[in-house]
């Protein structure tokens, strides 16, 4: 045993020090830490700058509800190019003032807004007007167009006018799907399965990544000790089992370092980053406003917008997530499916005298890799489906499969078998890949095929 803890403190320590393995640690937590926050970020540079409308309302029906909010400010300046000779409005001057005006952009409500069921109002702008300043007047104009198309159609039959509000506080409704998480002793913790989709994906994919990654390293490994002969020198004073544990667990070491640090540094930028750059975001205030019909704002003058607290609902529940278990199974997970595949790595790094002749052989490795991706996917939408069940047990596919399932709850007794084969068929697998290792680490110039591995496999000690 000591001389396997000698190979495993080799490979750790080479590993570590290399250059890829610094870069990739510091690089990863900021790849990962500009995933979380960028979006915040452009949404809070591209929002927060103050921008004055004028409004030339041909209708004089949605003046009163384009509202000024934090960041817009309407002006009606219809007065200022209606003329009374013609009836009408001088749309052309109005936009030649705007270029030398301090406005923002000109926001044209023709007459025709409200008499057509796809009316529609221009903004000119010398600045093309991003897409939150659009979605917020289009609603705006959109839900009061409904209202005064309202109003026309009961006058048409007759009805009172007081009743349209009447009519709209029966007519509106808002349906939005709670989840709600039941626990065993009977407690309640909202969920949103959205949250639960893109961290299930993360999770099974990372493992995909870090499983191949680490379990390529173990086989080029192998195989650059075999080409340079230095195999030869190692050999004379272990034993081939022993070599083989000692670069397995070496390597797994070194991936489960660069995971701890990647968790670490990730949590502690994103903290700095919400405490220094995001300090004073909200989502409710930065997302497009939204407004039912006959709605009616609040006293800042933003219009309640239900897409953004459901967002800012699901982003707090990213708070609630056992985190904890979702990183005490990645681990055993990671470890697991590595441990399976890196000793089929090495396998196949002692078979082979180059990379190149490796082809052939890792076909049947990585097809359960990417078969278990593809369950993935379908595991997301219905996690407890008999085809993610399965495949969260089958141990070639559930380090991924299962981490995919994970964050909805999986009943313990899953986890528990899932776990248990994974690691029975790791044993199974070491057992197996050793045999092979130990005849094909010596063995130069042959091509070999699977024939070949099942006689080196049946070879006696």
């Amino acid at each position: 045993m000591s001389k396997i803890g000698l190979i495993i403190k080799r490979e750790y320590t080479t590993r570590v020090k290399k250059k890829s393995f610094i870069i990739m640690t510091i690089l990863g937590p900021i790849l990962f830490a500009a995933l979380m926050i960028t979006p915040a970020i452009l949404m809070q540079m591209e929002d927060d700058e103050f921008k004055k409308i004028a409004v030339i309302d041909e209708t004089a029906v949605y003046i009163d509800v384009l509202k000024d909010t934090k960041y817009i400010e309407f002006t009606n300046v219809s007065g200022s190019y209606y003329d009374a000779a013609t009836v009408s409005y001088d749309l052309t001057k109005a936009k030649a003032d705007l270029k030398e005006s301090d406005y923002y952009a000109l926001l044209y409500i023709p007459h025709t807004a409200t008499q057509s069921k796809n009316g529609e109002v221009v903004v000119y702008s010398y600045n093309s007007p991003n897409v939150g300043l659009n979605m917020h007047i289009a609603n705006l104009v959109e839900k009061q167009t409904e209202y005064v198309r309202l109003q026309m159609l009961m006058d048409e039959f007759g009805l009172k006018e007081s009743a349209v509000d009447s009519v709209l506080s029966v007519v509106n409704s808002n349906i939005n799907v709670v989840t709600s998480s039941l626990g065993e002793d009977g407690s309640e913790q909202e969920s949103f399965a959205e949250v639960n989709m893109v961290l299930g994906y993360i999770c099974g994919f990372l493992i995909y990544m870090f499983v191949f990654m680490y379990g390529s390293q173990v086989m080029r490994g192998v195989i650059e000790e075999k080409t340079s002969r230095i195999i030869e020198v190692i050999v004379s004073s272990v034993k081939p089992f022993e070599l083989m544990m000692g670069k397995v667990i070496g390597i797994a070491l070194v991936g489960l370092t660069q995971f701890l640090l990647w968790v670490v540094l990730t949590g502690g930028i994103v903290t700095v980053a919400q405490s220094i750059v995001l300090k004073d975001y909200n989502p409710s205030q930065m997302a497009p406003q939204t407004m039912s019909v006959g709605s009616q704002l609040d006293n800042s003058g933003v219009v309640p917008d239900e897409q953004a607290m459901k967002f800012e609902k699901a982003f707090q529940s990213i708070y609630s997530i056992n985190f904890v278990e979702i990183i005490v199974y990645f681990i055993i997970y990671f470890l697991g499916g590595y441990l399976l595949y890196a000793a089929m790595f090495a396998a196949i790094g002692s078979a082979v005298d180059n990379e190149a002749d490796t082809q052939q052989f890792m076909l049947p490795i990585t097809l359960p890799l990417v078969l278990g991706l593809f369950v993935m996917m379908s595991a997301m939408k219905n996690p407890n489906g008999s085809l993610a069940y399965w495949f969260s047990l089958i141990p070639f596919t559930s380090p991924i499969v299962m981490m995919a399932r994970i964050p909805y709850e999986v009943p313990f007794i899953d986890k528990a078998i899932s776990v248990t084969l994974l690691i029975g068929t790791f044993i199974f697998m070491t057992w197996f890949a050793a045999k092979i290792y130990r005849v094909g680490i010596l063995m130069y110039g042959k091509k070999v095929t699977y024939k070949e591995l099942w006689k080196w496999f049946r070879y006696k000690n």
